[in-house]
């Protein structure tokens, strides 16, 4: 798959809400996901697994999803992005709206880094 049938398929499944099947499908086994410190998520983690048990602990602490939106992707070579926005209650936290970049990268096919700015 080309970078742009990458982040167009990424794009069609986080908007159907199925993230862990976008990771299984485009992400690859050593792939990293990077995010900001001071986050409930802070830091680095690395492998496809470690990837998808990460997302489990973030839906963990989510109470109630209220809706969200993934932008169109916007491509140059083997990188993307897209703009998305999670309103969600959290566990011990309330509702909070979560605006975010998130950026990949894409090497042989799979995305080997994501990285998100909030």
């Amino acid at each position: 798959m080309t970078t742009q049938q990458i982040a167009n398929r990424l794009v069609e499944l986080c908007r159907q809400g199925q993230y862990e099947t976008a990771q299984k499908e485009l992400y690859a086994d050593d792939a990293v996901s990077i995010e900001p410190d001071g986050s409930p998520m802070s830091g680095k983690t690395e492998g496809l697994e470690a990837i998808i048990a990460k997302g489990h602990q973030f839906m963990s602490m989510v109470e109630e999803m209220h809706g969200g939106t993934t932008s169109d992707p916007v491509v140059a070579g083997n990188v993307f992005s897209v703009a998305a926005v999670l309103d969600a209650t959290y566990k011990g936290r309330g509702r909070s709206t979560m605006e975010e970049i998130c950026s990949y990268k894409v090497k042989d096919g799979k995305i080997i880094v994501e990285e998100f700015f909030y």
